[in-house]
């Protein structure tokens, strides 16, 4: 049905542009790309280059743009699998990338504001610098998940699921990895790091979900 409704051209475009992004960010920095791809199992990229963060990263902002696209494929897919096919468009397709990566980086700008207002400037840094990290290795995952979802494996519900199921375990041990990381200096500042997680973290899924469900 898939294959039916949405082009793959489309989704072929999407894919190489991805790859585009990931092959000059790896051509910038070998090292660091290296490091990079090792994180899932090894702290060493997240010590290394969390002291050398700055406001914006080439580097970063290049697998960034490879997550928004990644993202976004899958997020066509999926939909179109489990609720109702869907008409694409190069138009549909690019506004969707856009919205996806403008509303994460306002959030990344609220989230380093309100680190600012709660005096915790360090834990957040660090916590936002993991998390775009743990974000941008999802977005390396997802190009051989779309390659085979678009040309090759034969889709169906259960598939997605087990799909979904692995980016939130990768999400999740990002979130764990800052926690053990900094879990001393969390414990210092317990209640503003919760209020911190509730307000930007937890809140804005609940009022996604409550919007899903009456709509």
């Amino acid at each position: 049905m898939l294959r039916e409704v949405i082009s793959n051209d489309l989704f072929t475009v999407a894919i190489i542009l991805g790859l585009v992004f990931v092959t000059i960010s790896k051509s910038m920095s070998p090292k660091r790309f290296n490091d990079f791809v090792a994180v899932l199992g090894n702290s060493k990229y997240l010590k290394i280059y969390a002291r050398d963060q700055k406001f914006f990263d080439l580097f970063d902002a290049l697998l960034f743009a490879n997550y928004s696209i990644g993202l976004s494929v899958f997020g066509i897919i999926t939909y179109n699998q489990l609720l109702s096919p869907i008409v694409l468009t190069p138009f549909f397709l690019s506004k969707l990338v856009l919205a996806i990566a403008i509303l994460i980086v306002m959030k990344i700008l609220i989230e380093r504001l309100l680190g600012s207002v709660f005096e915790i400037e360090f834990l957040t840094d660090n916590y936002l610098f993991q998390k775009i990290t743990y974000k941008n290795f999802i977005g390396l995952v997802l190009i051989p998940i779309n390659f085979l979802l678009v040309f090759t494996i034969p889709i169906s519900n259960t598939l997605i699921y087990i799909l979904l199921g692995l980016i939130i375990i990768i999400f999740c041990i990002g979130i764990l990895t800052t926690v053990k990381t900094h879990q001393n200096l969390i414990k210092q500042n317990l209640f503003y790091f919760i209020l911190y997680l509730c307000a930007l973290e937890i809140a804005p899924y609940i009022i996604l979900y409550a919007f899903v469900i009456d709509g």
